[in-house]
């Protein structure tokens, strides 16, 4: 869809988030006279004081609260905002990401995956901007990509994060797309794996000879779905860049390896020279609650890994940190994942404490007494008692580590709450003593 062939339709933003509110900012500045409508089911009074403002500047139809549907049909097109399940008047659907992709002049180099899609477009935007290319890093990364439109230029390059809920009803791919792996997650939005696999696979879906695909191979999933894409198809292989990692071994402990050699891939494919990739991962800052060192306290090293998920990011973490874990602050929000990987994943640390939050909390904590009983468990319902706890149980000189293998609503807002309030408590903690 052009955004010119929006000029005389009856438009609703679904959702005034982040992504609704740069979407109206950026229709306005086109369509100047032009009145939008807003549907949202927060009320007037749960908006931000801004939002409130701009709604009001802008005379926008509103509706808001319990009946914020009730109108929607009567619109030409409604731009849902990502993570709104609402799967009503399909044609009528359009989204941030679907009008970016169709209106954008430049590249776009599109990044998803369960997980390490914001380290690895991070580390590509790094480098692109070591190479003095002209390049911006938008989508799930929280940057919403519209705003952007109005000066982009055909040489300009888009790093975009793009999340399944962006991918759903996307109808063209990436210049270059990235897939970098797929593990059950959002199964409370997606009707079961294989809804949410589908969702991730428009990254590739429509991609032309000229276009590149980067892929994790080793899942079956991925591999099998690549046989269908068009374009030129890149494996995540570590022989590739066997000699550039063996000399710069560093960087391993950036992100996990197949984050890393995609980042090579897409480095190699814009021909960037190797120095220019050096100096960009040696100045890289990790990105926060990404295994993210908090600071030695007591003696105790925490680590903040809030954006753990998922089991298997948990067992990344692990695998990562070594033996001196000793304490693991883990559970959440119950989205159905099974843990039967990370209990045996837990069964060869040294892990002695897992200190556990509602409600898969329990299930973690069910799975793994299947086969062990050397470990101390400790329920807990906020943040500070699971600090406290973890002050009181772990030893010097060994590691606690936050990494949830759940999803943190319920009793955060969100991911970044709960990081932000694990490390203010450790340090509240260590002021007290």
């Amino acid at each position: 869809m052009k955004i010119k062939d929006l000029k005389n339709k009856k438009i609703v933003i679904l959702g005034i988030g982040r992504e609704g509110l740069d979407t109206l900012l950026y229709l306005k500045s086109v369509f100047p006279s032009k009145i939008f409508a807003i549907a949202d089911k927060k009320k007037k009074e749960d908006l931000d004081l801004k939002t409130q403002k701009i709604l009001k500047e802008f005379k926008t139809l509103n509706y808001l609260g319990d009946d914020y549907l009730k109108n929607i049909n009567d619109f030409d097109f409604i731009i849902k905002s990502p993570g709104i399940s609402f799967s009503r008047y399909k044609n009528k659907l359009l989204s941030q990401t679907d009008l970016f992709f169709d209106n954008c002049p430049g590249k776009i180099i599109g990044v998803t995956g369960t997980k390490g899609k914001s380290t690895t477009s991070s580390l590509i935007y790094a480098i692109l901007k070591e190479a003095k290319l002209k390049t911006y890093l938008v989508g799930n990364i929280e940057t919403p990509s519209l705003s952007f439109l109005s000066k982009a230029k055909k040489d300009d390059i888009f790093v975009y994060e793009l999340s399944a809920h962006q991918l759903q009803n996307l109808k063209k791919s990436p210049y270059i797309a990235v897939f970098l792996n797929i593990y059950p997650e959002h199964l409370d939005y997606y009707k079961d794996f294989k809804d949410y696999f589908l969702a991730k696979t428009n990254i590739a879906k429509y991609q032309s000879k000229e276009d590149f695909f980067i892929f994790n191979s080793k899942i079956k999933e991925i591999k099998e779905f690549s046989k269908k894409v068009k374009s030129q198809k890149i494996e995540l292989e570590l022989k590739d860049f066997s000699s550039f990692l063996k000399d710069n071994q560093q960087f391993l402990e950036i992100t996990h390896i197949d984050n890393l050699i995609a980042v090579l891939n897409i480095a190699k494919i814009l021909n960037i020279p190797e120095e220019k990739i050096i100096k960009a991962l040696n100045n890289y800052k990790r990105l926060p609650h990404r295994l993210e060192f908090v600071g030695e306290y007591k003696g105790i090293r925490f680590y903040d890994d809030s954006i753990a998920t998922i089991p298997e990011s948990v067992i990344f973490a692990l695998d990562s940190l070594g033996g001196d874990v000793e304490t693991l602050i883990a559970g959440g929000y119950d989205r159905g994942i099974k843990y039967n990987k990370l209990s045996k994943r837990i069964q060869k640390s040294n892990i002695k404490n897992l200190i556990l939050f509602p409600d898969s909390g329990e299930k973690i904590m069910k799975e793994v007494k299947k086969e062990s009983k050397k470990i101390k468990f400790v329920l807990v319902d906020n943040m500070e008692k699971a600090v406290s706890s973890a002050y009181k149980l772990t030893s010097k000189g060994k590691i606690c580590l936050l990494s949830p293998a759940s999803s943190s609503f319920g009793i955060f807002k969100d991911y970044k709450q709960r990081g932000d309030l694990f490390k203010k408590y450790i340090k509240n903690e260590k002021e007290i003593s």
